[in-house]
């Protein structure tokens, strides 16, 4: 079992940084990815951004590539989302998950509770 728990959610003007950070706690994560998701109100969980925990490889969503950069720390068992030049649009709830290297939700089996993130215009 795979707990995560997410931290650094908060409200950001735009054009502005916020750090996304997911500790993870349970079983190993050499055969794992993490991944980032988001939801806004009234809108379907989309993918973010992927990390491919053995070798660090990272995969971005067309909106947020350049702006976002995923990142982990092997040794701390976490994994990060540095967010930049946010949008209006970045506005939403963030879920970092763990399993499988992919960018459908159902390809990964564990889930953090979610951290809020709004950029005011």
């Amino acid at each position: 079992q795979v707990q995560l728990v997410e931290s650094g959610g908060g409200l950001v003007q735009a054009g502005g940084s916020l750090r996304l950070s997911c500790a993870a706690s349970g079983r190993t994560f050499n055969s794992y990815a993490m991944g980032w998701f988001r939801q806004a109100p009234g809108k379907e969980r989309e993918f973010v951004a992927t990390i491919r925990w053995s070798d660090g490889s990272g995969y971005y969503a067309d909106s947020v590539k350049g702006r976002f950069t995923i990142s982990r720390d092997r040794a701390k068992n976490s994994v990060y989302l540095q967010m930049n030049t946010l949008k209006p649009e970045d506005t939403a709830v963030y879920y970092c998950s763990a399993g499988a290297w992919g960018r459908q939700a159902y390809e990964y089996d564990y889930w953090g509770q979610g951290a809020q993130v709004t950029v005011s215009s």
